[in-house]
């Protein structure tokens, strides 16, 4: 599977592709064609912007993907991301992460780019505030598929 810039583009300029492209060698090994990228590297495609949460008004509530609302569950809202996503998110401030899965789509204010549920933004120690800045990962892609 390959996955190109144009995937999460809609969120933010990112300086490269998410997987390089990688002409054929021959007599390769798909171990010696998987790219390798330094620490470095892989927080320059990091998202970067603020998070914020939802729960007690939208818990049991139906999301865009189909499912309940868990506030307890580490899920999140994004605008573009396939559901069923993993991202990993990091309070820019604490440096505490958590992962969580996307199952609704949404609006979100300038700035914002993800919004997480309640469970989520307790394990990142934002609920008082309401907000955080963040980076975020995309450790692996929903099922376009899946896309109400």
């Amino acid at each position: 599977m390959t996955f190109t810039a144009r995937t999460v583009e809609a969120d933010a300029f990112l300086s490269r592709p998410i997987a390089p492209l990688v002409a054929p060698v021959a007599h390769a090994t798909p171990a010696s064609l998987a790219p390798q990228e330094s620490p470095a590297e892989k927080r320059r495609d990091a998202l970067h912007g603020i998070a914020s949460w939802y729960g007690k008004v939208f818990h049991g509530r139906r999301t865009a993907s189909g499912e309940r609302f868990d506030m307890y569950a580490l899920t999140a809202c994004h605008p573009t991301l396939p559901f069923g996503s993993l991202v990993r998110v990091v309070n820019r401030d604490n440096r505490k992460s958590v992962i969580v899965r996307i199952t609704d789509r949404g609006y979100l204010d300038e700035g914002r780019i993800i919004d997480l549920s309640f469970a989520a933004a307790e394990r990142l120690s934002m609920v008082k505030d309401g907000l955080a800045h963040v980076d975020l990962q995309v450790l692996s892609l929903g099922h376009p598929s899946n896309i109400n």
